[in-house]
């Protein structure tokens, strides 16, 4: 299971860093996909702290500066990628506070999963976001990532 989860963050990782150097040297990025990046950003962050039982430094729909974006996904795949790492089972269970204070439980596989859907799912309404404004979005399918 280690191996399975390394390879999808690394993926995930891949993608991310795809955009944030696209936006980077772009003139004008929209507000649309700068606030859902910067939400693919922040749930990462927030996911990764329910499963270190810690309390989370962002909001989920707070908005973070283009500049800021690396240093913030570089920091959420190297605790993804330590916890992983130091799993003891991926079968554990782990309580937690949604965002609106309801209490839940899943297991640890769950947890680490819906990061990389919750991210592909946001990754292509950002794409959806370019090609409304005459923006060419960027190629993230899984088959393209692996050749």
């Amino acid at each position: 299971m280690n191996a399975f989860f390394n390879e999808l963050f690394d993926y995930n990782f891949y993608c991310n860093k795809k955009i944030i150097d696209q936006c980077l040297v772009m003139d004008t990025v929209p507000n649309k996909s700068q606030e859902l990046f910067s939400h693919i950003l922040n749930a990462h962050h927030i996911w990764n702290a329910r499963i270190l039982g810690k309390p989370s430094d962002f909001n989920p729909w707070e908005t973070h500066p283009i500049n800021a974006w690396g240093d913030i996904h570089y920091e959420n795949q190297r605790t993804s990628f330590e916890i992983v790492t130091n799993a003891d089972g991926f079968d554990k269970r782990i309580d937690y506070e949604n965002s609106e204070g309801r209490l839940f439980t899943n297991t640890l596989q769950d947890m680490l999963f819906h990061i990389i859907n919750h991210s592909t799912n946001h990754r292509g309404q950002i794409a959806v976001d370019f090609r409304s404004n005459q923006l060419e979005p960027l190629v993230f399918d899984y088959v393209f990532y692996k050749r």
